[in-house]
């Protein structure tokens, strides 16, 4: 599979990235922590080289300590580290039923040392905002952005659930490397993003690329979740969510007996053959389930196939997390 630039920089990685959080975060109680860096360490040698995390990706261990996310990345690549990019998020904190944001440059400053310490690296290849900061504007956080990466605290820099507006301003300060937004076949409202991505040369980064799990057949409004995973409230996983996705369902799972795929696979590949900026970062506990991931980088799509999807997509309405 062909390596993937990561906006201008001299940073290329494999088409499908690692997604760290469900290690210790939103899945229930976290990912014994041996067992989390050795799973971590066998996606190397799968072929993973994106590893992405956040300063807010924290769960509770079976024995009620903390486990929190870049400390368990950090320790995972420690024997590998000048052969992965590491990616980690500042400016949210999870509050309960709700997100506390602060991008001020104060806030940004004491995150990033927090980072630095819990992942053991020198610098951050790829540093995100987390979330948009209402009390912060674009220039300012741009602005602390361009001194860390002067200061060779981070190389490069990203935004999260990112709009165009936001998104231009920043990169008029310092050029923004990539975005990260939720994307995937049930979840497509960032498309209009697409040609600003291609314009300013920026790299899409989709989280959530299977639905938290719907697209690949393997778990249903009948799924009994972990006490503590957070998608016992998903809407698609919801009777009447799950319902409504169901002739999608139908043809993934026919378009993966074509192609000899699964249909996690396909669900990766209609968006890595799509544009050749995106980047999926799907997660898993289970190695079985990431080099599946991993492999949907060598599953292909065909311009016609992938726009037989879209066209009957058009036709279709999802529940969904996050929907607008």
């Amino acid at each position: 599979m062909q390596k993937r630039r990561l906006g201008k920089t001299n940073m290329y990685v494999n088409p499908v990235g690692l997604g760290c959080m469900g290690f210790s975060h939103a899945y229930g109680i976290a990912e014994d922590r041996d067992t989390a860096i050795q799973t971590m360490k066998e996606a190397h040698a799968l072929g993973y080289d994106f590893y992405d995390t956040a300063e807010c990706y924290t769960g509770e261990n079976a024995d009620g300590s903390i486990s929190y996310n870049e400390e368990l990345v950090g320790a995972a690549i420690q024997d590998f580290r000048d052969e992965v990019i590491v990616a980690t998020k500042f400016g949210v904190e999870h509050k309960g039923d709700h997100l506390e944001l602060d991008s001020s440059p104060a806030a940004i400053r004491k995150s990033l040392e927090g980072s630095l310490k819990r992942l053991n690296v020198d610098s951050i290849d790829l540093y995100y905002q987390h979330r948009i900061d209402p009390k912060v504007e674009p220039e300012v956080v741009a602005g602390v952005m361009k001194e860390l990466i002067t200061e060779g605290k981070i190389k490069a820099w990203g935004i999260s659930e990112v709009n165009e507006d936001y998104l231009r301003r920043a990169h008029a300060i310092c050029p923004v490397t990539a975005i990260q937004n939720r994307y995937s076949m049930i979840a497509r409202w960032h498309e209009n993003l697409f040609d600003v991505c291609e314009e300013l040369g920026i790299t899409y980064v989709a989280f959530s690329p299977m639905a938290n799990g719907l697209l690949t057949g393997q778990f249903s409004n009948q799924t009994k979740f972990p006490e503590g995973d957070f998608r016992n409230k998903m809407p698609q996983y919801q009777e009447e969510g799950f319902q409504k996705a169901q002739a999608l369902l139908e043809i993934l799972k026919d378009l993966a007996n074509k192609k000899n795929a699964t249909m996690a696979q396909i669900s990766l590949a209609w968006m890595i053959c799509k544009k050749d900026f995106i980047i999926p970062i799907p997660g898993s506990r289970k190695l079985s389930r990431l080099e599946e991931n991993f492999q949907a980088g060598n599953v292909t799509l065909t311009k016609e196939e992938i726009q037989s999807i879209d066209d009957k997509l058009e036709t279709m309405e999802f529940d969904v997390f996050g929907g607008h």
